[in-house]
């Protein structure tokens, strides 16, 4: 006489798969919204970066005017009359050769827009020197940069304040 025994099936229960989906769940709402402060900081970070190296090339450009490396013309200020021109070059007066000095590889995009069709100069505001700090607009030269976007940092601080 053959016994036949029933083996009992192997698998996960219910309980099993809904205790492991609730758990998976779990993670995924711990991690999304960490994975949106870590995101949010490194676009805070690249924006500093951004600002820091557009402003010293307005500042290089500015002392070779001072210094008379450029043609100097009645009525400018000695800031450069677009970012544009921080690339593109300009003559220096004092060379023989009139090589030109750069002040900017290329103009980084405000990481903080939400434009990607535009050029990255035109994601900057831009405050001639003509402007008030408080009402930033735009003139014949330019003096500052700032971002243009309407948020606010992880510190409280608007983005067009840095």
């Amino acid at each position: 006489m053959i016994v036949r025994t029933f083996k009992s099936s192997r698998g996960f229960t219910l309980i099993e798969l809904a205790v492991t989906v609730a758990i998976i769940g779990l993670l995924a709402g711990i991690a999304v919204p960490t994975a949106d402060l870590v995101s949010q900081r490194n676009k805070e970070h690249d924006l500093r970066l951004s600002l820091r190296e557009i402003r010293k090339s307005i500042d290089a450009y500015k002392q070779a005017y001072d210094d008379g490396r450029m043609t100097k013309t009645v009525g400018e200020t000695g800031y450069p009359p677009s970012l544009r021109i921080l690339v593109e070059g300009v003559p220096d007066a004092k060379s023989p050769a009139k090589a030109k000095m750069y002040f900017l590889r290329r103009i980084p995009r405000d990481p903080m827009s939400i434009d990607t069709e535009s050029a990255p100069e035109q994601t900057w505001g831009l405050r001639s020197y003509e402007s008030a700090p408080d009402s930033p607009s735009e003139g014949k030269d330019v003096f500052d940069v700032y971002s243009k976007s309407t948020g606010k940092a992880l510190n409280g601080v608007p983005y067009r304040e840095w």
